[in-house]
């Protein structure tokens, strides 16, 4: 998916006054959080590189997470536009979906790439 699949669906799904700066932000976020927290602690992430996302980012680039996970943007979106009306209830229930979108990528990521090896426990 990219920057402006994930826009369009959120702003379908849910129409809103922020402004596509606003939704980049919270895109740069979110990827930032799976590069630094998932990608980050398995071997291979040097491959993945992330250095976040403003308004000079094209809009056709493809964000970190890979269908069929990707859906994690836009209830992520939908989160953070809950939250920012201060529609509490609302965004609970997004924020449940959400976590249930990103546990799943993240299940998913752990099954798939090996963990690095940090040499913390050791077997006497």
């Amino acid at each position: 998916m990219t920057i402006i699949e994930a826009i369009n669906k959120i702003d379908a799904l849910k129409p809103n006054t922020y402004t596509t700066e606003n939704k980049i932000a919270w895109l740069s976020t979110l990827d930032g959080t799976v590069k630094k927290d998932i990608i980050d602690t398995h071997e291979g992430a040097s491959t993945v590189v992330f250095n976040g996302y403003d308004s000079n980012t094209p809009t056709d680039t493809v964000l970190i997470v890979p269908a069929p996970y990707d859906e994690i943007y836009v209830r992520w979106l939908g989160a953070q536009i809950d939250y920012s009306n201060g529609e509490y209830g609302r965004y609970g229930n997004s924020m449940t979906m959400y976590n249930a979108s990103y546990a799943n990528y993240e299940r998913f990521y752990n099954r798939n790439h090996m963990p690095i090896d940090k040499g913390g426990f050791k077997y006497f």
